[in-house]
């Protein structure tokens, strides 16, 4: 007995620690509901954080595969004893969910539920999510819910400390969208002090070469010539500004981080499932770091603007003495026979020159109704 409570502080204690831990907020999330679950004993757990729409911006659940997730279907609505504990702010602990009058049902693939235990998760007066769990592993009393008092509190206890990782997670993203702006705003002086005044001079010698078109053909000749120089100087310095941005991210948070938390905010913005995995990566060096960034971003760019895909999945992982980053989707492909067209179109040329000019190299994999998986080795991961 004298164990008990111990092994229960301690856990609890490892729960809000791993909740601390994290600043993503879907990363956060995912560490409430599986402590939740763990703690509590249940076979399900979800959390969902409400949008201003009657839906979810986020919903996330333990206790169920993907499989089964992808079987679901779309997110849950604000309906029903979630739209209560949303709107009432109260806990909610039911012998058996289904036999409730506020009950609507749920999908033929959902998991069968019987005894609940739900809360709110408040940030002041304001409810930012809700948290429950269902199926209670014990023997469950007769009529009654497996779920006690003492679990109701302890959900209670976790809501807290969740309601502020969750708070401190927003702020955290915030504050990168306000680093991310002041990046484009540094970006967009640099471009213009480095560009400008040549495009200025360009499109001059440009008039001037339309009106000497007629009357003096070789002078005209002499100042379209100038064009293409004054065009080949704005280039390259516009070439150089872009190469000299390196993501403030990168520098701060390195490769692995930036990408996660990158990836999140597509998997939040876009219909399609974007998932990230790292396993075994190394910091690598600068230009590599960034050249993997910028691959990473353009494949994704593609994957999700003109693939129609569902799912993409990343990964950057260790290949021996290498470094591979993986962007894999689900969506329409192509015929990488037609390499030309498809390259000038997803911006293969740009990817490979990224990779080759760090002394890696890029594969690309398509068929069309197929999908297709852009692979990116780096020497030194």
């Amino acid at each position: 007995m004298s164990q008990g409570p111990r092994s229960g502080l301690a856990a609890v204690s490892s729960a809000l620690l791993a909740m601390s831990r994290h600043l993503e907020v879907r990363d956060v999330l995912k560490t409430i509901v599986a402590s939740a679950r763990e703690l509590l004993g249940a076979q399900y757990a979800a959390l969902g954080v409400p949008d201003d729409h009657g839906g979810f911006a986020q919903f996330v659940v333990d206790g169920v595969s993907d499989a089964q997730w992808k079987a679901i279907g779309p997110l849950p609505r604000q309906h029903g004893i979630l739209a209560s504990m949303l709107r009432e702010a109260k806990i909610e602990r039911l012998a058996d969910v289904r036999k409730d009058p506020r009950f609507e049902g749920w999908p033929s693939a959902h998991p069968d539920m019987s005894d609940f235990l739900g809360l709110p998760i408040k940030d002041g007066d304001e409810v930012i999510g809700a948290l429950f769990l269902a199926n209670k592993d014990c023997p469950k009393p007769e009529g009654g819910c497996g779920f006690t008092e003492d679990d109701a509190d302890l959900l209670e206890i976790l809501a807290q400390h969740a309601a502020i990782a969750l708070t401190n997670a927003r702020l955290y993203e915030r504050s990168r969208e306000l680093t991310i702006a002041e990046e484009r705003s540094r970006l967009a002086h640099e471009l213009h002090d480095a560009v400008s005044q040549k495009l200025f001079s360009l499109r001059l010698t440009a008039q001037a070469a339309a009106a000497l078109v007629d009357r003096d053909p070789s002078r005209a000749k002499g100042e379209l010539q100038q064009v293409a120089v004054l065009a080949a100087e704005a280039a390259d310095e516009l070439r150089a500004a872009v190469v000299e941005l390196r993501p403030a991210a990168l520098d701060e948070d390195g490769l692995v981080a930036t990408l996660r938390t990158q990836i999140q905010v597509l998997d939040r913005a876009h219909s399609a499932r974007v998932t990230f995995d790292s396993c075994g990566v190394r910091a690598l060096p600068t230009s590599q770091e960034e050249a993997v960034l910028r691959v990473a971003q353009e494949a994704l760019h593609n994957a999700l603007r003109h693939s129609g895909a569902e799912r993409v999945d990343v990964t950057l992982a260790r290949r021996g003495s290498a470094a591979v980053l993986r962007v894999a989707d689900d969506g329409s492909g192509f015929d990488p026979k037609a390499i030309r067209r498809a390259g000038r179109h997803l911006g293969l040329v740009s990817m490979r020159d990224r990779a080759g000019g760090v002394g890696g190299t890029l594969t690309v994999e398509s068929a069309p109704g197929r999908g297709t998986t852009i692979e990116m080795e780096v020497p030194g991961g």
